[in-house]
């Protein structure tokens, strides 16, 4: 591995720091208080060159009880771990407790590290050599070598390295290609800079110049300058310990727990379903609804468990459970995090995230223990399959990645992979597509059309659903840009057919009953033979013997079919009689140059009352333009 975090662990004043500065020269207690004290109180760091070239970053936690809290943020960012035991003392209550921690984060790749064996004789050496190897039976470090070493003398040092070397290149590479996030483990302003953030990068590579969020906040921030290793960089790839000048952020709204995120890359939640167990060492059961404190990256919050599968768990019990917290938090599928007890404060537990962005589950409900346990153990495609929605909702690509923990590519494989099977829709749209359950896709529409026949049958006369009443009334979670894509997919698919602002189902027409269809042809009758002098609409859909809705719905419909045309409120004329006018005005204007109100008048042998409306008409389709008292040949000419 290229870049990685090597970190200590282990009991208060057993040569951690000591250590970190015989490997590096660097001593990481940096406060006043720690000097004072002789005891690491807050993360220290500093940078190591391995034998082999590698350069690692090492993050010295405290070992102290009170400062648990502090060990855990530096514990998260881990790739391999030198759990320091102090040869004259063995294995003490924070060397169990770290070592429970580890166990919980599964950092997998570590050193045992015998520290200040100069003060200790062979027989005392190889007694605590003996406890600790039985000690680490059955932990993740069980295989881990073991090095004996002494800060004080230099004793070991060059073999540590050499281990340390040997570990490091069996690291695993963190993943480069994912998207940018970094868990802060401290904040602070530098006068003519501003606010710098550091903190271990877990994923992707960061640029200068790139614009990112801070989570869980969601504030817009740039990244102005990088240091790696206390040196300027153009770019800080994943694995490696990072300062970040970022621009338009106060100290004040960063802290620890922060994550700097790519954009859109995070979502914040209240809730996470997780994997949790509880530690053999807890003293006593974990029940439904304990109140517990939540270490998750760099992160602490209060929250509480709610076992989905039991009543309560037994220590050395692993259970499906929803943590409620107090707090917004962020996380990724597979997440590690840690629970201690509310009070008093011990390391009880811990876990992996299942789902970072969940609904509120109901208890002991076997649907949501089987979808829990896909999601847990899920191939990509069940992972994707499982974020398409039952209800109308279209995410894209992106948001289906994000909430299934999968990068962008293994979601577009798996989605490719369910279009082909018939298990998935892709509905095309303008940028970024939408994905849809091909089973709820064809409910969707079988829905549809159970309304939109029932709405044909109530209103024969209308084209269609009027478009955005049945985004609010069938389709709410949807905007109107997503329905239009929806419907656009479904109109392909031979399902529906789309007018101008309305939906029909597919091949309807509206159409007039025998006995509307003679009103109809009695009304167009009256209105064509009335040339240019229409009568009222409302006068004569009464005298025809129509009722108001009936009116109404009517006139709508040979306005539509374009056989009356609206001029004026409550006056319309029949399309051919509409056509003639023009005709005249038009022959007049090529005659004369313009047309006044009393001209039109006796041009068309009608009245003031229509002329001037028919006049207006024309203005606002342009055929005319009003100059002073006169029309002349409008635009559309």
């Amino acid at each position: 591995m290229n870049h990685l975090i090597i970190g200590t662990a282990g009991h208060v004043d057993h040569g951690k720091t000591m250590l970190v500065k015989a490997l590096t020269g660097v001593d990481t207690d940096r406060l006043k208080e720690e000097k004072d004290r002789g005891i690491s109180i807050e993360l220290g760091f500093a940078s190591l060159k391995l034998p082999g070239g590698r350069l690692a970053g090492i993050v010295d936690v405290p070992g102290h009880e009170r400062f648990i809290k502090n060990m855990l943020a530096g514990a998260g960012g881990m790739d391999l771990v030198l759990l320091v035991i102090a040869a004259d003392e063995g294995v003490m209550p924070q060397t169990r407790e770290h070592m429970d921690i580890i166990q919980l984060l599964q950092i997998n790749r570590g050193v045992v590290v015998l520290t200040k064996v100069d003060l200790v004789d062979e027989e005392w050496l190889a007694m605590v050599r003996d406890d600790v190897k039985s000690f680490l039976q059955g932990t993740v470090l069980e295989n881990a070598p073991l090095v004996e070493v002494s800060a004080a003398t230099g004793q070991g040092i060059g073999e540590l390295l050499r281990v340390i070397d040997e570990q490091a290149g069996r690291v695993m590479e963190r993943p480069a290609a994912g998207r940018v996030r970094l868990p802060v483990d401290r904040a602070f302003s530098v006068t003519g800079f501003g606010t710098v953030v550091t903190g271990t990068l877990w994923s992707g590579e960061l640029h200068l110049g790139d614009t990112m969020e801070l989570m869980p906040r969601g504030l817009t921030t740039r990244v102005r300058s990088l240091q790696v290793h206390g040196k300027k960089v153009d770019t800080a790839r994943a694995g490696q310990r990072v300062a970040a000048n970022l621009t338009g952020l106060e100290v004040e709204q960063v802290s620890r727990g922060s994550v700097l995120a790519a954009p859109g890359s995070l979502t914040p939640s209240y809730r996470l379903d997780v994997r949790l167990l509880l530690l053999k060492s807890a003293a006593k059961a974990l029940k439904n609804r304990a109140r517990i404190r939540l270490y998750l990256g760099t992160a602490e919050t209060l929250g509480r468990v709610i076992l989905l599968d039991r009543e309560e768990m037994a220590p050395g019990e692993t259970a499906l459970a929803q943590l409620e917290l107090e707090e917004v938090a962020v996380a990724q599928r597979g997440d590690r995090f840690v629970i201690r007890s509310y009070s008093p404060m011990r390391t009880i537990g811990g876990g992996a995230v299942i789902d970072p962005v969940p609904h509120k589950h109901k208890r002991l409900r076997e649907e949501v223990l089987n979808g829990l346990a896909t999601r847990e153990r899920g191939t990509p495609a069940e992972l994707v399959e499982q974020q398409l929605p039952d209800r109308p909702a279209l995410p894209t690509g992106d948001e289906i990645a994000a909430a299934a923990g999968l990068t962008a590519e293994e979601a577009g494989t798996a989605l490719n992979r369910l279009i082909e099977e018939g298990r998935a829709v892709r509905i095309p749209a303008e940028t970024s597509d939408y994905y849809a359950a091909r089973d709820a896709y064809a409910r969707w529409a079988k829905e549809l059309q159970a309304t939109l026949s029932a709405y044909h049958r109530g209103h024969p006369l209308r084209d269609g659903y009027p478009r955005e009443e049945l985004r609010s009334r069938q389709f709410p979670g949807l905007n109107s840009k997503q329905l239009q894509f929806l419907l656009q997919c479904m109109e392909k698919d031979g399902l529906v057919q789309l007018n101008a602002q309305s939906v029909a189902r597919s091949g309807f027409t509206p159409h007039l009953e025998p006995a509307l269809q003679k009103t109809s042809d009695q009304l167009e009758k009256t209105f064509r033979d009335a040339g240019f002098q229409p009568p009222a609409w409302t006068g004569e859909a009464r005298r025809a013997g129509l009722d108001a809705d009936q009116a109404r719905e009517l006139l709508a419909y040979l306005l539509r079919r374009g056989i009356l045309i609206k001029v004026a409120d409550d006056l319309y004329f029949h399309r051919a009689d509409l056509e003639r006018a023009k005709e005249l005005l038009l022959a007049h204007l090529a005659a004369k140059g313009n047309i006044t109100v009393g001209e039109a008048r006796d041009l068309w042998q009608t009245t003031r009352k229509y002329a001037l409306p028919l006049l207006e008409y024309f203005d606002r389709e342009r055929i005319t333009r009003r100059v002073g008292d006169n029309r002349v040949a409008g635009r559309a000419q």
